[in-house]
């Protein structure tokens, strides 16, 4: 008769029965360590005050820059290559190759507006 049944319907697995007054002991132990370490995040965020360009308002305005500096290349070059077309009647071959020099100007852009043109490594050797 080791099998006893209890209340909520589930057996006893051999565990010692524990007092509420206990749980409620561990419970509010349990909440004092979460503030601890609450406050402990709390402060390193305060100290870091980095901004994430990812997750903030000026990472949304980077994409937007981003994507306007693309943009306008492309129609740039398109817009040229269409003057040109009319001016000199090549068409469509104008359009096609200033279209092209404003995707790569878009590209660049892109890349000297976010900052990734510079080398990622100081160059070896001591000069």
């Amino acid at each position: 008769m080791g099998d006893r049944d209890r209340t909520d319907g589930q057996k006893d697995s051999g565990r010692p029965e524990v007092s509420d007054t206990e749980l409620s002991g561990r419970l509010s132990g349990l909440g004092s360590a979460l503030d601890k370490v609450r406050a402990e995040r709390q402060a390193e965020e305060k100290a870091s005050k980095v901004p994430d360009r990812t997750s903030s308002s000026a990472g949304m305005a980077l994409a937007f820059r981003l994507g306007s500096e693309f943009v306008a290349g492309v129609l740039v070059g398109a817009g040229l290559g269409w003057a040109i077309d009319r001016l000199l009647g090549i068409t469509p071959w104008g359009m096609i190759g200033f279209m092209l020099l404003g995707f790569g100007a878009g590209i660049m852009n892109m890349l000297r507006a976010a900052g990734e043109t510079g080398p990622k490594t100081p160059p070896k050797g001591g000069a």
